[in-house]
């Protein structure tokens, strides 16, 4: 029997410390048949002539990363689509663990696990914060689906953040299944600094408000997921009690970042 194709997607910009180890692990998948599309959004450092080395396609489109993933959904051709950060690294075995998992299931789509991988002390409070979700499967969004399920309603280009969280309620609601692929998957999230996390979460957060437009109990039913994972997990927080500190006070800086874009975000939206 034949493998399908899996066209994997990579929307970036201005990613060069990371893109060509991304797309190395592309390249290095045991799936025989995967299609490589990078959606570049007019980087200045060079991530698109490295992607262009590599990849068997690259796009340049903007203005957002559901844009992006939607230009990249209508360039492929394979069967399933796979997207991915060009800050993550793939294992070997990760496509083909990911398509067998949806086969043996029947799931709409499959959640790849991440563990964060960098250097400095915020960086180890976030890798703990994702050892905690490895455990909560309900947590998760999904990256493989099938192409033609996502022709159909693909990301909402509204979103900039809480686009994944959108694509895992939609599943939920029309009654579909998120299963867990067996691998784990490196987000190189570099050194991180409160700067840079409260920025990102502001930002985010300016897309709240249409999530929860959209689903009006997201926000309720994404923190008491987190909350359930966080207590399901007290003993590998117990074993390091100052990183869990220092992540109960990012997540509570996080939390405000959120707050504060949501409302900028809803006075935006009545301008």
């Amino acid at each position: 029997m034949t493998e399908p194709l899996v066209s994997v997607i990579v929307p970036t910009r201005n990613n060069a410390r990371t893109i060509e180890r991304c797309l190395a692990s592309v390249r290095a998948q045991d799936h025989p048949h995967v299609e490589l599309i990078v959606v570049d959004n007019h980087s200045s450092d060079g991530t698109d002539d490295i992607a262009r080395g590599i990849a068997d396609v690259v796009i340049t489109a903007g203005p957002e990363r559901s844009a992006q993933r939607n230009r990249g959904i209508r360039a492929a051709e394979g069967v399933w689509i796979l997207w991915l950060d060009s800050d993550m690294y793939l294992p070997t075995d990760a496509v083909s663990a990911a398509v067998r998992t949806a086969a043996v299931t029947d799931a709409t789509g499959v959640a790849l696990p991440e563990r964060t991988i960098g250097d400095g002390f915020w960086t180890a409070c976030r890798a703990l914060e994702r050892e905690c979700y490895l455990d909560a499967p309900w947590l998760h969004n999904p990256r493989l689906l099938r192409r033609a399920d996502m022709l159909a309603d693909g990301f909402h280009e509204s979103m900039s953040g809480p686009e994944d969280a959108d694509l895992r309620f939609r599943i939920r609601d029309a009654g579909g299944t998120v299963e867990l692929a067996p691998v784990v998957v490196d987000h190189d999230e570099g050194r991180l600094t409160l700067r840079d996390i409260w920025q990102k979460r502001y930002y985010y957060g300016l897309s709240l408000p249409a999530l929860v437009e959209r689903h009006d109990r997201a926000m309720a039913d994404q923190g008491s997921g987190v909350l359930r994972a966080y207590a399901q997990s007290w003993r590998r927080l117990a074993r390091r009690p100052v990183h869990a500190l220092g992540m109960a006070g990012m997540r509570v800086m996080e939390a405000a970042g959120y707050l504060w874009g949501a409302r900028a975000g809803r006075r935006r939206a009545r301008v």
